[in-house]
């Protein structure tokens, strides 16, 4: 587990000087969703969530071509952006997410 204060600090850090980033990876976020089929009104945040027969096989369809996603169980692709992605790659990597949703 970890101590509670370093995530504080992490925090803490971001809001102080990345809160302007925020916006971006949000928008990001919404363009992930909309072109992988999901409604961007749903995402709220950095974090898409994406509904799936085979969560597994949409992990790996996207790992081989580079695009990092998680399985939240069977049946569920979590994507995040964040200050390191930038609009280009997040639009590759929706390509790369809504072609192995597909498939």
């Amino acid at each position: 587990w970890r101590q509670a204060g370093m995530l504080a600090a992490a925090g803490l850090y971001a809001l102080d000087h990345h809160v302007d980033r925020l916006a971006e990876d949000h928008a990001n976020a919404r363009l992930i969703a909309a072109t992988a089929g999901v409604d961007e009104s749903d995402v709220e945040t950095n974090i898409v969530v994406l509904p799936t027969n085979d969560a597994a096989g949409v992990v790996a369809r996207c790992r081989a071509e580079g695009v990092h996603v998680s399985a939240v169980g069977p049946r569920v692709v979590r994507a995040v952006t964040h200050l390191d992605i930038t609009t280009q790659q997040a639009k590759t990597a929706a390509e790369v997410i809504a072609r192995s949703l597909s498939t």
